[in-house]
């Protein structure tokens, strides 16, 4: 079961699609000359960052950002890392069989990302939940599911979906639902420089998408 969420949320597959992606979410990620290691890749931001610093009017060489490059280069390989992580050790088998029926509500998880079109960060807070079948899944797995995908380039619409569907094919419950909340520096910084926007995403599978009394259920106990 779990090796099939390697493909599902695009661990390590790269793939040229006619120079145009599919989404990371199903495995195909475009490679624009791709470094082939870790410090090629440290070194090519670098030089994206002192050429940038250059052509925003700066110089590069100045005290206070010649460690820049270097800074922003280890900050991607953290803030990024969710290209990398192992879905499946990430489970690492924490599934226990139990009889239990009811819902398992996880919320207020908290998560950072980086918008993909501007580069920019959103952060806020999902709330999950999962009817089980026969099993559930230990705690803590479930903010690192978060933290795997929110660890990316994303929107948030991919993000609640890709969350939500990694853990119905780990589990395969009766029912999966996420919600997402955002607060987007991209509207908060520029464009229309609102402060307090937030957006709201939802995806639904299973019983909580074919009943809606369970879905008021669970969205009023996140009111709560």
């Amino acid at each position: 079961m779990l090796d099939a969420v390697k493909e599902l949320n695009g661990f390590h597959t790269l793939e040229h699609t006619n120079g145009r992606s599919n989404e990371h979410a199903n495995g195909k990620v475009i490679t624009a000359d791709r470094p082939k290691d870790k410090a090629e890749s440290k070194e090519a931001i670098e030089t994206a960052v002192r050429n940038i610093l250059a052509n925003v009017g700066e110089n590069p060489d100045r005290e206070g950002l010649l460690g820049t490059p270097d800074r922003i280069a280890r900050m991607y390989d953290e803030i990024l890392a969710g290209y990398t992580t192992d879905p499946v050790k990430l489970v690492n088998n924490a599934l226990f069989d139990v009889d239990y029926d009811d819902p398992v509500i996880v919320k207020e998880i908290e998560y950072f990302s980086m918008c993909e079109h501007h580069m920019l960060p959103f952060f806020g807070r999902a709330h999950i939940a999962y009817i089980p079948s026969d099993k559930v899944i230990g705690l803590s797995k479930i903010p690192r599911i978060v933290e795997m995908f929110a660890r990316r380039l994303q929107v948030q619409e991919r993000m609640t979906r890709q969350i939500a569907e990694m853990i119905d094919e780990v589990l395969q419950p009766q029912g999966v639902a996420v919600v997402i909340e955002g607060s987007h520096m991209c509207s908060m910084m520029r464009g229309v420089k609102k402060e307090h926007p937030r957006m709201m995403t939802s995806y639904m599978l299973g019983k909580y998408k074919e009943d809606k009394d369970l879905r008021r259920e669970f969205m009023d106990q996140l009111r709560q």
